[in-house]
């Protein structure tokens, strides 16, 4: 698996992953994820490579996980489906390798999938 940063270049932490991996002389992939939304299916596999809660995805302080009625108990079906009619609501940067996945809050917590 080719290393993926789903970002957004708006974002400040998103900026500073990526830059911590440019320093790091990683190569990798970029995915911005908004003008380049996931299905489904990627959200999934996020999710399980993350090992972590579905809502741990979400930016819960967006206006749109008020829209969606989001809640810490939401089902992960409910968050795929809102966040793929709002990807804004991802969480962000997000780093995939071969040795599973991070959210990159803080931005160092990406170096132990390095």
């Amino acid at each position: 698996m080719t290393a993926t940063l789903y970002h957004n270049p708006r974002c400040s932490k998103s900026r500073q992953a990526k830059e911590l991996l440019e320093q790091q002389g990683i190569e990798f992939n970029v995915r911005e994820y908004l003008k380049e939304p996931l299905n489904s299916k990627e959200l999934k596999m996020l999710i399980e490579l993350l090992n972590r809660p579905a809502h741990d995805l979400l930016r819960s302080k967006e206006a749109e996980y008020k829209e969606h009625e989001l809640h810490v108990k939401s089902t992960t079906s409910e968050i795929i489906n809102a966040i793929i009619s709002s990807p804004k609501l991802l969480e962000r940067p997000i780093l995939t390798t071969a040795k599973g996945a991070r959210i990159g809050r803080p931005t160092e917590a990406l170096l132990e999938i390095l």
